[in-house]
């Protein structure tokens, strides 16, 4: 359903945008912002379910007319109270974890902490709103856009949340994900939320719907419109940041979010805050200009939602000193505060490195008049540039032209970088093409489109290949988080398939409009170990193309990914998790071939977890898709057409399925799909070795894994070792010489697992002590999960021992709740053995 890209204006020589020509990144455009007067036929709507209700929700749903999905209202309690739901999982439950898996697993590593609201202290009668079943219409709620499809709520005076700073280190900084209500005929409000440090007012924290809240009723169905009148409203969520005024916030004390009387909105819904021990400003480089030396001016007033009024204008002046650095081989330099474009010109950039101070200290913000009818180019289109450690943001409303929708880093060339980026508020971040290009260790939130799009098209060029995108956290993008988006033919004009593209141990969360990461085409394409969760309407990750245009996809690999809370009911789709073929943006055409797929884990699917519309050639191996609320792999579900195609689907395990779902579906008489070792064909019961749970405190014995066989007690790409003198199901055992002797569990290999059924005496912190062997050392060798999928130590570097049978223990903690329960090790990395796990209190 998605409509195709197009085409980003040429910048002139001074850095404008030629008139007339498209704006870029348009992949899902909508309509311009509609007045109260124009006004269509209502959208017919399906009802929403109320699981359960408080007067305020329910008041404002009416008013709103917020479609989506059966929602939970959970009053304000303890903490411990809520960590009890937290470790269920399915429909109906009021409260699900965000569940983020250690980034040695899965996601990026970051310089802040995130606390999730929902598992925050509430006070005052604050509750907990939360999903609790598959969308029963197309439309939005707050609930689903949410990370961890949950929020809180502050409805009346002295409501709060809280938490207590556990990172280790004092709080300097913090960025509050929120939602305030939008003015009664658009355009927003805005309002201050208390901060308070140890149950002691500190400061107010500025937040704004100026940029938020758009409408999906009156037929503006996935648009832009900004008329609360039209009903059916989205994109109900922003990041409001602030240094922590006075001491910073010390580790161990506590801080909260309240509603006071001085903060005047009618409700504050609170998803989450990150929390940073921000470094100091960095210093000028030596070898650089400063824009101030051009004549750049800073105004420091605080912007919330729009520019500061009479705020100087400085782009000229900036673009000046781009021209100065670049012809004399320096880098351009962006001081702290807050440096303004005022107007429609980009800033081109040729063979550059731009740095600033970081993005705590250093600001470009672009101020368009609105209503705007110029097509706008990014705010920076570069060539062959470095950007670097500093934040970008701008007035826009949504992403079209009108509302000042324009990008931020438009990019092509060779060997460019993008790193230690902050950007919101704009059309899409990155858009890039070119060759050897990196992006790394950004920050991109609130984004109106595409948060990271490596393609072969930006800035009029037609090759993308060789690029790579690491380690990137992007949060709350209206169209794909990240995307390898390979066009083939547009406009009269050929483009070389793209090749090589890399993605890996990126953070993709809360996409509100697109995709988590779609790879549209090209051959040799590697997404792996990348943490997405929590999409709100189309699929976590797609493995296809894009549309008539787009090009074959030929080959990619996908491995290691986790995915959480994803799928969605874009167009009544019920869309899964993952999906592999050229349905969806494919728009059932052209070729999807070699695909591999394996080691990646599903849990909570709002639908299906894993789909196959038309393709050939795809190794779907060794995944786990846990807790769907659909189907676990699904051969031409709906929408999802698999007239012709193949695969070969091995060693993948599905559980936790509810009443009327299968681990298995398909739909297609001529989609040849070759199975074996899956979890739906082993009969077998899974159940604890000897017929008893391991005792925690205690060791448990490698060898002693589950009862049930391939894909239900264990998972194992080859037999080698069986110890069948010990067990008759044993794989992967050897004699130990290690003391105490028995049996080992080797020939480890990414992708495997085994299932412990275990009894903890205590609901605790444990620590865990793993006896291990590895000639030559392994980095992120294995890390335990629960039975939900929940990762519980991160991964584990195992150091050289100098042989297979030369042994040493590695330690960690984990927490575990009393009773009966399943760990499981998943192996990440091979070149290692176990003996033992061993678990003291």
């Amino acid at each position: 359903m998605a409509i195709l890209r197009r085409k980003p204006p040429a910048a002139t020589a001074a850095g404008s945008v030629s008139p007339g020509l498209i704006a870029p990144h348009a992949e899902r455009p909508g309509p311009a912002r509609r007045g109260p007067v124009a006004r269509f036929a209502r959208r017919r709507r399906r009802p929403l379910i109320f699981v359960a209700a408080l007067a305020p929700v329910a008041a404002l749903v009416a008013v709103l007319g917020i479609g989506g999905a059966a929602l939970a209202v959970s009053p304000g309690s303890s903490t411990s109270a809520h960590a009890a739901s937290v470790a269920q999982a399915g429909p109906g439950v009021a409260y699900q974890s965000a569940d983020t898996p250690s980034p040695s697993v899965a996601g990026a590593t970051t310089p802040f902490t995130t606390y999730q609201a929902p598992e925050g202290a509430l006070g005052g009668g604050a509750s907990v709103v939360s999903l609790t079943s598959s969308p029963t219409t197309q439309y939005s709620s707050p609930q689903l856009e949410a990370t961890g499809h949950a929020y809180v709520q502050l409805t009346a005076t002295g409501q709060s949340v809280g938490w207590t700073n556990n990172t280790g280190a004092p709080i300097d900084f913090v960025n509050v994900r929120a939602s305030i209500p939008d003015s009664s005929t658009g355009g927003g409000i805005t309002a201050t939320l208390d901060l308070y440090v140890n149950g002691v007012f500190r400061q107010a924290i500025n937040m704004n719907s100026r940029q938020s809240w758009m409408y999906e009723g009156n037929n503006n169905y996935s648009g832009s419109d900004q008329n609360p009148a039209d009903g059916d409203p989205r994109a109900f969520w922003d990041d409001f940041h602030a240094s922590v005024s006075g001491a910073a916030i010390p580790a161990g004390a506590t801080f909260s979010l309240q509603k006071d009387s001085a903060n005047t909105a009618s409700f504050y819904w609170v998803n989450s805050i990150d929390l940073w021990n921000a470094p100091a400003p960095a210093a000028q480089p030596a070898n650089s200009v400063s824009i101030t030396s051009c004549g750049a001016v800073a105004d420091n007033t605080p912007t919330n939602g729009t520019a500061a009024a009479g705020a100087t204008n400085s782009t000229a002046d900036i673009q000046n000193c781009i021209n100065q650095a670049a012809s004399a081989g320096k880098i351009l330099w962006i001081p702290q505060g807050t440096f303004y474009l005022v107007g429609t010109a980009s800033l081109v950039a040729n063979n550059v490195t731009v740095e600033g101070a970081g993005y705590w200290y250093s600001e470009i913000y672009r101020d368009v008049a609105l209503p705007n009818s110029t097509g706008l180019g990014a705010v920076f289109q570069c060539t062959s540039c470095h950007l670097e450690n500093f934040h970008i943001d701008s007035d826009a409303m949504s992403r079209v032209t009108v509302d000042g929708g324009g990008g931020a880093e438009d990019t092509t060339g060779t060997n460019w970088t993008i790193s230690g980026m902050w950007v919101q508020h704009v059309e899409s971040s990155v858009w890039a093409s070119g060759t050897g290009g990196t992006v790394s260790n950004n920050f991109f939130t609130d984004i109106y489109a595409d948060g990271c799009n490596l393609n072969n098209e930006s800035l009029n060029t037609t090759a993308g290949n060789n690029l790579t995108a690491t380690n990137n956290f992007i949060r709350g993008t209206g169209d794909d988080g990240m995307a390898i988006n390979s066009i083939a033919t547009q406009s009269g004009t050929t483009y070389t398939p793209m090749s090589n593209i890399t993605m890996t141990h990126n953070t993709v969360l809360a996409v509100w409009s697109g995709e988590g990461i779609g790879i549209y085409g090209g051959s040799g394409q590697t997404v792996e170990d990348n943490y997405i969760a929590d999409n709100s309407r189309y699929l976590g990750l797609g493995v296809g193309r894009f549309g008539v245009n787009g090009s074959d996809m030929t080959g990619a690999t996908v491995s290691g990914n986790v995915l959480v809370r994803d799928g969605g009911n874009g167009y009544n789709q019920g869309q899964p998790s993952m999906m592999i073929g050229n349905g969806g943006n494919g728009q059932g055409t052209g070729t999807v071939t070699n695909a591999t797929v394996t080691d990646n884990t599903i849990i909570s699917s709002v639908f299906g977890g894993i789909a196959f519309s038309t393709s050939t050639n795809t190794t779907l191996a060794n995944n786990t898709i846990i807790n769907p609320w659909g189907n676990g792999v699904m051969i031409s579900p709906p929408y999802y057409p698999a007239p012709t195609g193949n695969a070969t689907i091995t060693g993948n395990y599905v559980s936790g399925l509810t009443s009327g779902h299968s681990a298995y579906v398909s739909s297609s008489s001529s989609f040849t799909a070759t199975l074996s070792k899956n979890s739906w064909q082993n009969s077998a019961t899974e159940g604890p070795y000897g017929g008893s749970p391991a005792a925690v405190p205690g060791t448990v014995q490698a060898a002693n894994y589950d009862t049930g066989g391939q894909a239900i007690g264990y998972n194992v790409t080859s037999v080698n070792g069986s110890a069948n003198n010990y067990r008759t199901d044993g794989v992967d055992l050897e004699a130990t010489t290690d003391t105490g002797g028995g049996y080992d569990l080797g020939w480890t290999s990414r992708g495997q697992w085994f299932r412990y059924t275990v009894n903890a005496a205590t609901a605790a912190t444990y620590t865990v002590s793993f006896r291990v062997a590895s000639p030559n050392g392994v980095s992120d060798a294995f890390h335990l999960t629960n039975a939900s999928g929940a990762d519980l130590t991160g991964a584990e570097t195992i150091p050289a021992t100098g042989g297979w049978q030369t042994w040493t223990t590695v330690t960690d903690t984990l927490t575990l709740p009393a009773g009966q329960q399943t760990l499981v090790l998943d192996q990440d990395n091979p070149g290692w053995n176990i003996h033992y796990l061993s678990f003291t209190g």
